[in-house]
């Protein structure tokens, strides 16, 4: 008896779709082709986007991202984290393909602890943030998209540099990323302050993300809220998205009512000013004759 009758083994059947992805290599591809050139060449380009955001404060640097990773129409993963962190006082926001950026930062915290390991000391943000800058510009034109925003506290204090795959960087006080930034952008713009409160910044992050989400297709899930303070970074929250939109204009409803009522409740200035109007009409009226088209008595003519 043979050893396949024993252990009751069949050949797989090749002519039925499976559901696993073929082996390397096993891809079908026009002869003479190689797979992983073809693919890059004509493959499919799906649209993808987020929303992350990053901003400095007196008490820190607050991150900010949703959780929806897409591809095209597809969501991959709703619950998916998009701020890393590096170490217990850096951390950053992640936009872009999402392997690219899982893969840079894990070669950014690699680097750091070996310089950390040489200089006794944990680099700079500005440090990082170069580093990072320096290393993804080697691969400008190869197709690698990574948008970042470095968020740490270090000797100089509260730090944010905007770091981009061709080896942009920037430092400021807001970044936002992402497809949902320019929504995010008109909320942070109109309510961020320098000197704000630790609950002022928390509410005004969940707020720009949360309105993002709802303009943006490509974003959702729920709300990652981080801070980083002098001793190292917080993960302070997550929030379903829908929830905290519809909360927020809960809360905007009743701040309209007042102004309102108080319009309605003060119609007496409006109301003088056209009784005085008529008394000075009827004034006039008496002392000019029936039909007469001049100006009333006492009226000056230019």
């Amino acid at each position: 008896m043979a050893l396949q009758d024993v252990c009751k083994w069949q050949a797989p059947d090749t002519e039925r779709p499976s559901p696993h992805l073929p082996q390397s290599g096993g891809w079908a591809v026009p002869r003479g082709c190689d797979p992983q050139a073809f693919l890059q060449t004509h493959g499919p380009r799906l649209a993808h986007g987020t929303t992350t955001l990053a901003f400095r404060f007196r008490h820190g640097v607050i991150a900010a991202a949703d959780t929806r990773s897409s591809c095209g129409s597809y969501v991959a993963c709703p619950t998916s984290c998009k701020v890393i962190p590096v170490h217990r006082h850096l951390l950053g926001t992640t936009s872009g393909t999402s392997a690219d950026c899982a893969t840079w930062y894990r070669v950014l915290q690699r680097e750091l602890r070996l310089r950390a390991l040489r200089e006794g000391q944990l680099p700079s943000v500005a440090s990082a943030a170069k580093l990072l800058s320096v290393m993804m510009s080697r691969y400008r034109g190869l197709d690698l998209c990574v948008a970042t925003a470095l968020c740490g506290w270090d000797c100089s204090g509260p730090s944010l540099f905007y770091v981009y795959s061709n080896g942009t960087r920037l430092q400021g006080n807001i970044f936002s990323v992402g497809s949902g930034s320019p929504y995010a952008y008109g909320v942070l713009d109109r309510g961020y302050r320098y000197d704000m409160t630790t609950q002022e910044a928390y509410a005004l992050a969940r707020c720009a993300v949360a309105h993002a989400t709802h303009r943006d297709a490509y974003s959702g899930g729920s709300v990652d809220l981080f801070h980083v303070r002098e001793s190292g970074w917080e993960y302070v929250s997550r929030n379903d998205a829908c929830v905290l939109y519809t909360e927020l204009q809960k809360l905007r409803e009743p701040e309209s009512e007042p102004e309102e009522e108080a319009s309605q409740a003060h119609p007496e200035p409006a109301t003088t000013h056209r009784a005085g109007e008529d008394r000075e009409l009827s004034a006039g009226d008496r002392e000019a004759t029936p039909g007469d088209s001049r100006m009333p008595a006492g009226t000056e003519t230019l």
